[in-house]
């Protein structure tokens, strides 16, 4: 299904139910802004990641937190749906900002077997790291909810964003973790070996 949005190219993967506040001061934007606050309160947020205006995320207006006296605003906003861009123009006929036709991107919520796989991995993570876990994980935790939060790249997460099936999502982050985990315990070796230079240390006598 294609529709028309206001488009606010970021350098940044925003994902459906993120909550994401943004600073706004560009007058195109707050132009976009008060735009949108008087009407659907939705505008699309194309990931200007690959220097192309290709794949984004519908984002609402759920908040204007703060007005400035210049006209800047602080917003809160939610993500909904992913799209394809097919028609961009910048800027829109009449307005400031860019704007373009998009179409939704439907995902299919199927399940894998490979999400125990995932969630083991994320334990084996936080672990290494020794960090507390920002998102509570289960079976049913969509991945969009964790991609922020295993060490993607920004081209990873716009990959990740174009994949329309959960299951290849799951299987998207259990190969990245899979290769990831090994080089934290390469360099938690690496910082233990510095860690013990300088030090007396006692070692256990080998038999020949």
């Amino acid at each position: 299904m294609s529709h028309y949005l206001p488009l606010f190219p970021l350098n940044l993967v925003a994902f459906p139910e993120e909550k994401l506040n943004l600073h706004i001061f560009e007058p195109r934007y707050k132009q976009l802004v008060s735009d949108c606050w008087k009407g659907a309160r939705r505008f699309g947020i194309p990931s200007y990641v690959t220097s192309k205006i290709e794949f984004g995320t519908e984002m609402e207006i759920t908040e204007i937190f703060k007005t400035y006296q210049d006209g800047r605003m602080d917003i809160k906003t939610r993500g909904h749906t992913i799209f394809q861009v097919k028609e961009f123009s910048n800027p829109w006929p009449g307005k400031k900002y860019a704007a373009g036709q998009v179409t939704e991107l439907e995902s299919v919520w199927d399940y894998t077997s490979s999400k125990l796989a995932l969630l083991e991995l994320l334990d084996e993570l936080y672990g290494q790291l020794d960090i507390d876990k920002e998102v509570e994980y289960h079976m049913d935790t969509p991945v969009f909810k964790l991609a922020h939060k295993v060490g993607l790249s920004k081209e990873q997460e716009y990959r990740l964003l174009q994949i329309t099936r959960e299951s290849k999502r799951v299987d998207f982050l259990v190969v990245h973790l899979k290769k990831l985990l090994p080089k934290l315990n390469r360099a938690a070796e690496i910082r233990n070996r510095i860690k013990m230079n300088g030090h007396f240390r006692q070692m256990d006598s080998l038999d020949f």
